[in-house]
């Protein structure tokens, strides 16, 4: 095979030995022009005399072969054996290459019909239709076969090998293909992961692929699968929140010049930049971005230069995000831009322009046709055709514009009316004419509903009323609306009558208006009546199952009612619905420890601080929890941070006290007590429990001055007395006569007000004394000083102190000192008996 000036020429040679003759079929030289438009099968279809049968009886030499005697015609073609050095000549029956009409009628085999190989040849169709390589020559009748040379097997076994590799390339290709749709079908289904891995996968595929076309040379380089494959990497990189390595994946396919229009990618960049507020970086490639787009291309650039605005407004740039703005205005008005510069304009504080820009969001198009939905025509396949696009694709995109333009408009208006007029009703007033003449018609009512809201939040509760009783007036959709307002601010009022005929005005003008349904539920709630309650709670849940409010409620009665199990279904389904919620998570909790799963309930208190850290009740009612499952370290913990936040709270006070008595640090109960006093002054308990700590100390001294205290603050208090006349016996001190003088009086000061009481009631009730019931006596009266969390646990206080109160000394047993003749005393009955009084110290 020789290349010569683009042709190349194949020569059907053999190489023949001394002994061997060399017999070849034709000895043409067959020209391939290399050439992409030449035809390699043109001619097949061309018209050969050969096989013309209608002219078979004028041929002389079909007419003498079937006269002869044996009814064939001896074949010319000489070919050599691989056995022998002879040449041999095969008849046409040996060669097998006739054709059908020749073997018929004896004809002669047709020129060139047949490709000699190892002494055999093999047959070839003769149609034109099947691929067989037939060229046709000019100025001949005669076909020839461009397969009748023989080829060498280093030829074949090329040619094989090469299209094997091509397959294989294909085949790798479409695989890349498929990997890139699945990724990007994952990523649309919101499976982030598994759209990361499958375009890792088609990234490796690719590479793979691109090794093996470098291996065979001369196959092309496919930038469109490449820069889909690099791309799409680099896109889930960001969407998984992997910022750098989207970034770098940007930057292979911004860098590479061979990929047309990559510069677009810049935007993708400044993105990824924007969620990392690195807000200077992102502005950079927002505008290199837009350096590199025609300006024929008008939205794309509309796109960026808001970007670029946005990117000013976050980072405090008013003046500048105003100028993108004005120029997007400028250019091509639309809701987004309009409406962002009427914000910059308020923050820098030019009214004027801010009222101008609201004008202009006002009277952007929406170029939506909503009379064509409505109309009926006669036609009735016509109106077919209308009832099957009133909710298409396009009608939703059409919704979901007007409902942005609303939203954009109503928040415009809230915003600016305080800042636009000398009053917020005048703003609102003039944001309401500017919408009479508009296409927003049915906003007026909105905003109405939302200045009296805004009145109301600023104090005037008696101009809001107005407001709202005036729409409820109106036969309109907002109604309702109004309606419930007033009904949620009469229940406020506690004027629950009013409350509730309100609420059924709403309900009467909407009866699926699931907040008036709340409102009329909250008002039977509180009369009592939680039956109808809860079936009205339940009615507004069917109406729209995300009502939080109703769910909320509803799990409420079920807690008051004892069924705990569903509130805490309804509690459960509101936490999924209000993630990360204090209140449902502090309900939950309540419920679950009501159910008894005290574990579980920790659970949810600890994730409720992890929310709301310095909230001194959670952190108290997980305390008592720790205290009760006996984890003494965690509950003064707990106990210990509730007091930092909360200094004042009573119950943690107590807990805390007592908690350092048992521990037997007496010095540290002490502040604690003298907080309780501080803030409970007239409570007597407090300050016999400083002196009680001082006198566990050791510390007789300050003890005797405590006790000397409350006896002057609390002359009758028996226990005080008692102590003293004990103190001053064991120190040897005169006073002990004085006191125990007075401690007789007191014994029957109390002893005859007991009696008083015990006639008074009539019930016969018995009295019991204060070294029994563990009641201080404060003025002769019988006076209960546990704090309320001891007595009944309120919502919020749900402690149960076990601070031991009783008898004189309300800290409870001391240790056994060698110079007193205390005895041992008992935790839970503690009293001071050991000293009688003698009768030398009666008064006489």
């Amino acid at each position: 095979m020789v290349h010569q000036n683009g042709i190349t020429l194949f020569c059907n040679l053999r190489q023949a030995g001394p002994e061997m003759s060399l017999h070849l079929r034709d000895e043409r030289v067959m020209l391939a022009i290399d050439d992409q438009d030449a035809d390699l099968y043109s001619g097949f279809n061309e018209y050969n005399p050969t096989f013309d049968i209608q002219e078979l009886e004028n041929d002389p030499v079909i007419q003498q072969t079937l006269r002869s005697r044996n009814g064939r015609r001896p074949s010319q073609l000489t070919v050599k054996s691989p056995t022998s050095t002879t040449p041999s000549r095969l008849g046409g029956s040996s060669l097998g290459t006739w054709s059908r009409l020749g073997s018929s009628f004896g004809a002669r085999p047709v020129t060139g019909a047949g490709q000699v190989k190892d002494g055999r040849t093999s047959a070839r169709p003769m149609t034109g239709l099947q691929a067989a390589g037939y060229t046709s020559q000019t100025g001949s009748g005669v076909l020839s076969d461009p397969l009748a040379h023989v080829r060498s097997p280093s030829q074949v076994s090329e040619n094989e090998k090469n299209e094997t590799t091509k397959g294989q390339i294909k085949h790798l290709e479409k695989k890349v293909i498929e990997l890139v749709e699945e990724s990007c079908f994952a990523k649309s289904q919101g499976d982030l992961h598994l759209a990361l891995e499958k375009a890792k996968e088609a990234g490796r595929r690719e590479r793979a692929l691109q090794r093996q076309r470098e291996n065979m040379g001369s196959a092309p380089i496919s930038l469109d699968l490449t820069f889909s494959v690099l791309f799409n990497l680099a896109y889930q990189y960001e969407a998984n929140g992997m910022y750098s390595e989207a970034l770098n994946g940007y930057q292979v396919i911004v860098k590479e010049k061979m990929f047309p229009n990559a510069g677009r990618l810049k935007v993708n960049v400044a993105n990824t930049y924007l969620k990392q507020k690195k807000y200077a970086k992102a502005l950079k490639f927002y505008r290199m971005a837009l350096d590199q787009v025609r300006s024929s291309q008008k939205m794309i650039r509309i796109k960026i230069m808001q970007n670029i605005g946005m990117v000013f407004v976050m980072i405090g740039k008013h003046t500048e995000a105003i100028a993108s703005f004005e120029h997007i205005m400028a250019e091509k008005p639309n809701l987004r831009s309009a409406f962002n510069l009427a914000l910059c304009y308020h923050a820098v504080g030019n009214q004027e322009r801010t009222r101008n820009t609201f004008q202009r969001l006002v009277s952007i198009p929406l170029e939506i046709d909503e009379e064509k939905y409505s109309a009926q025509s006669d036609d009735s396949q016509l109106n077919l055709v209308m009832d099957a696009i009133k909710n298409d694709r396009m009608r939703q995109r059409e919704r979901a514009r007007r409902a942005m333009a609303e939203r954009f408009i109503v928040t415009a208006a809230r915003l600016i009316a305080p800042a636009i007029g000398s009053s917020l009703a005048d703003g609102y007033d003039w944001c309401v004419e500017m919408l009479r003449g508009s296409q927003y018609m049915e906003l007026v009512n909105d905003l109405e509903i939302n200045k009296a809201v805004a009145i109301l939040k600023h104090g005037d509760c008696e101009q809001a009323v107005e407001i709202l009783k005036s729409i409820e007036k109106k036969d309109t959709r907002v109604k309702s609306v109004a309606a419930t307002n007033l009904s949620f601010f009469y229940f406020l009022r506690n004027d629950l009558s009013s409350a509730e005929r309100y609420a059924d005005t709403a309900m009467n003008t909407d009866r699926y208006n699931p907040m008036a349904l709340v409102n009329k539920g909250s008002c039977v709630m509180v009369g009592g009546d939680a039956v109808r309650a809860a079936e009205f709670f339940g009615e507004a849940l069917r109406n729209d199952s995300s009502c939080t409010n109703a769910l909320y409620n509803l799990g409420l009665i079920h807690k008051k009612q004892g069924n705990f199990q569903d509130a805490l279904q309804c509690f459960l389904k509101l936490n999924a619905i209000l993630r990360n919620d204090t209140q449902v998570m502090y309900q939950l909790a309540s419920t679950l420890e009501a159910l008894g799963e005290g574990a579980h309930a920790i659970t949810w208190l600890v994730q409720l601080l992890g929310i709301t850290p310095s909230d001194p009740h959670v952190l108290a009612w997980l305390g008592e929890m720790y205290d009760r499952d006996g984890d003494k370290s965690q509950a003064l913990h707990h106990f210990f941070e509730s007091y930092r936040y909360f200094p004042a709270h009573m119950p943690v006070i107590e807990w805390l006290g007592a908690s350092y008595i048992n521990c037997q640090f007496y010095e540290e109960a002490i502040q604690y007590f003298e907080r309780a006093a501080f803030i409970q002054p007239h409570q007597v308990k407090w300050y016999l429990m400083i002196a009680s700590s001082h006198r566990r100390s050791g510390n007789y001294h300050a003890a005797l001055q405590m006790y000397r205290f409350i006896d002057t603050k609390f002359p009758d208090n028996v226990e005080c007395l008692r102590l003293l006349v004990r103190l001053c016996k064991d120190l040897g001190l005169p006073e002990v006569q004085q006191y125990s003088n007075k401690l007789k009086n007191a014994e029957r000061a109390l002893e005859l007000r007991q009696k008083e009481v015990t006639l008074r009631m009539g019930s016969g009730r018995r009295t019991t004394e204060s070294g029994a019931n563990g009641d201080f006596f404060q003025g002769g009266s019988v006076q209960n000083d546990r704090s309320p969390a001891l007595q009944e646990e309120p919502p919020q206080n749900r402690f149960n102190m076990t601070v031991d109160s009783k008898y004189i000394d309300p800290l409870g047993p001391q240790q056994d000192r060698p110079r007193t003749a205390a005895k041992n005393l008992q935790v839970d009955n503690f009293t001071d008996d050991d000293d009688d009084i003698g009768e030398d110290l009666l008064p006489d």
